[in-house]
């Protein structure tokens, strides 16, 4: 019986023990690789990007010869204005990344030591580095398969405890109106892209922006889909009927869909409306992840992180400055 891939030694590229064990200097080095991977780790100016900089002996800190700014390791990218060590983003990079179906900020917080609202704001920074990744991206293109389907979540009415006073749920007047539903299109061995609406209808703007209009949309037999038999190759499958049928399945937007259920009942529990968007892109990251190392996904969150500017959301988040 072939083994699985997470199971067997190529998954494992990187240890937390290999990194809780570096030195500071050797953090930052590490660092300065995966940011400035052209140059070998030497500094590169992140506002005139002039690779002629030199580091202060009495402090850490770079000054480009051009604009004559000072600057460090992480000036400009997502974890600027930093409190912690550099060796710390990097051990929380892999405990992010070697959680397969996500980690809470209560654990991350206590693994790293750090109070809650610190490792809050820090896993959603590391989201935000993961959804950079398909930024732009359009699925398909010359007959591939592209995979749609909706998934809700939220809007929970608890039932009353006795019998006589339980409502419908079912009915909109005894809903929260809270529901929304993830909207994933995933390309068979492609990218995954996923979006939070209001309903399936809302989505179809959506759907054809980005998947290309060569594609062979899978859809199951909702409704909301209809209208995109106007634009692509459509192929249907009623569940009610069978999971696959002529070739038509969306079995890998419910492969998705399980593993952001699992997130949810097991890691997070609870999902903020207006954050789901963010733990839905989450989840497509570690899908479209799940067959490269961790070696390999540590240092792709790291670049990303590196490479985006200061976030907007999360920037002075606990201090009102921001509204995410």
């Amino acid at each position: 019986m072939p083994q699985h891939f997470l199971m067997s030694a190529t998954a494992r590229t990187v240890s937390l023990k290999q990194v809780a064990r570096m030195t500071d200097g050797e953090a930052r080095a590490l660092f300065r690789q995966i940011r400035w991977p052209d140059t070998k780790g030497a500094a590169v100016c992140p506002y005139c990007d002039c690779p002629k900089c030199y580091e202060y002996t009495t402090r850490i800190v770079f000054k480009c010869k051009a604009c004559r700014r000072q600057f460090s390791e992480t000036s400009g990218t997502l974890f600027a204005s930093r409190k912690l060590p550099i060796r710390d983003y990097l051990i929380a990079i892999i405990i992010f990344v070697n959680a397969v179906k996500g980690i809470s900020a209560l654990q991350l917080g206590r693994d790293l030591d750090v109070q809650y609202k610190t490792a809050y704001v820090l896993a959603h920074k590391l989201r935000e580095a993961m959804a950079a990744e398909v930024r732009g991206v359009v699925l398909g293109g010359d007959g591939a398969d592209v995979e749609v389907d909706g998934c809700y979540v939220g809007g929970h009415v608890r039932p009353e405890n006795r019998k006589e006073d339980r409502k419908d749920r079912r009915l909109a007047e005894n809903q929260t109106g809270k529901r929304q539903v993830v909207v994933v299109a995933r390309e068979r061995d492609g990218r995954t892209l996923t979006q939070v609406f209001g309903s399936e209808d809302e989505s179809v703007s959506f759907i054809k922006a980005r998947v290309d209009r060569a594609s062979t949309v899978h859809a199951d037999e909702a409704a909301g889909w209809n209208s995109l038999h106007a634009r692509f190759n459509m192929k249907r499958i009623n569940h009610q009927e069978a999971y696959s049928a002529d070739d038509a399945c969306t079995n890998q937007a419910e492969s998705y869909f399980a593993r952001l259920r699992r997130a949810q009942w097991g890691q997070y529990h609870r999902i903020g409306g207006k954050y789901l968007n963010r733990y839905a892109a989450e989840m497509a990251w570690r899908e479209d992840q799940r067959r490269t190392s961790n070696g390999e996904q540590f240092r792709t969150v790291g670049f990303r992180a590196a490479a985006l500017p200061p976030s907007v959301d999360w920037c002075g988040y606990w201090q009102r400055g921001r509204a995410a």
